[in-house]
């Protein structure tokens, strides 16, 4: 399919999560000509979090651009809420995102970047003075790599305790998402096994609130508890964990809850010649302006923290300064980004999250 040129634009931002929307309203309101693009719908992580799923943060930590989320109880709000919040947002500013129309490749060209995409309805090609990389962290599961993983009743992500009703169920991982899956599934009739590598739960890792609910259950043996067990193999009636003597046993399970972190993906970074650095394989970028090592462009988000993470660091809460960087390199201005002071995100903020 022939590919279609389409007008040029000061700037990119590639992504429609919480960051990149509040970006968008910081670029009209500075009257920024820009073009949004998401590879999925806005808010896409946020999409597939179980149901009914709290924030950790408090609302006020997480709205843009200086709008309110509207609260009836003054409360955490869930996922759902927060994604019509997101598309209130949008309706409310007339925000245009190219959605379903992923950013496949960025090449320099002059003094311009050529964005390629594709969609449904074909291949374009973008030229953007500037380019705002805000796609999140969370692109897919982290797979551990051994046989059975793909098996039918293994899952890499947690939607609805429902499906485990009356059911043997053996989840792997020890950090917020598997603490939460367990208490829920464990109160919708599951039967629920934690086996996590450590030999105890980090309490930087998951939620303040589910922390002594799970600590209670496991002493009450109504969710049972593997400390210092590693999955080796997956069989249809049952997982091979392997203890750090490096004998193994046998463990029963109708369903595998693989709660074993996410990866991102670096591959746009890559091909715009930004240098990825350590481990994490984070994008080299100067805090001050969130420019990245590749003039003009800039990251903004989680994806700031890498593809791998032994511990995020990355949230929405921490990262409305990103935006106030950005707009304010590009514009000299600084945007309004949300009701608490500037100087409160940049304090320093122990790990924590909605999942």
């Amino acid at each position: 399919m022939s590919e279609k040129i389409l007008p040029s634009t000061q700037v990119a931002i590639i992504g429609a999560g919480p960051i990149g929307i509040e970006l968008a309203v910081s670029l009209k309101r500075a009257g920024v000509d820009y073009l949004h693009f998401d590879a999925q719908q806005i808010g896409y992580t946020i999409s597939w979090w179980p149901r009914e799923t709290f924030f950790f943060s408090t609302t006020e930590r997480i709205e843009l651009a200086g709008i309110p989320i509207p609260n009836t109880d003054q409360a955490r709000v869930t996922g759902e809420q927060y994604l019509a919040y997101l598309r209130s947002i949008v309706e409310q500013f007339d925000l245009q995102i190219n959605t379903y129309q992923p950013v496949v490749d960025i090449r320099r060209q002059a003094d311009s970047f050529l964005l390629l995409t594709k969609s449904s309805a074909g291949e374009y090609q973008y030229l953007a003075k500037k380019v705002v990389i805000a796609i999140g962290d969370m692109h897919s599961a982290n797979i551990l790599g051994i046989p059975g993983e793909d098996f039918a009743h293994v899952d890499h992500y947690f939607t609805d305790p429902h499906r485990y009703f009356r059911k043997k169920l053996l989840i792997i991982g020890g950090r917020n998402s598997a603490a939460e899956a367990a208490l829920r599934c464990w109160r919708a009739g599951a039967e629920v096994t934690i086996s996590y590598r450590r030999n105890n739960f980090d309490e930087q890792s998951v939620k303040h609130f589910i922390l002594p609910d799970l600590l209670a259950q496991i002493k009450l043996d109504t969710i049972h508890f593997l400390p210092e067990t590693t999955p080796q193999e997956i069989k249809p009636s049952h997982v091979i964990l392997e203890r750090p003597d490096g004998t193994q046993f046998e463990q029963l399970a109708d369903f595998v809850l693989m709660l074993t972190g996410f990866v991102g993906d670096m591959t746009l970074f890559q091909r715009a010649g930004v240098t990825l650095v350590g481990e994490s394989r984070a994008p080299e970028h100067n805090p001050d302006t969130m420019e990245t090592d590749v003039p003009g462009i800039y990251v903004a988000g989680t994806a700031a923290g890498g593809e791998r993470k032994q511990r995020y660091s990355y949230f929405i809460e921490n990262c409305h300064i990103h935006v106030s960087r950005i707009v304010h390199h590009l514009t000299g201005e600084w945007p309004q980004v949300g009701t608490i002071p500037e100087r409160q995100y940049e304090l320093p903020l122990k790990d924590i999250s909605a999942n």
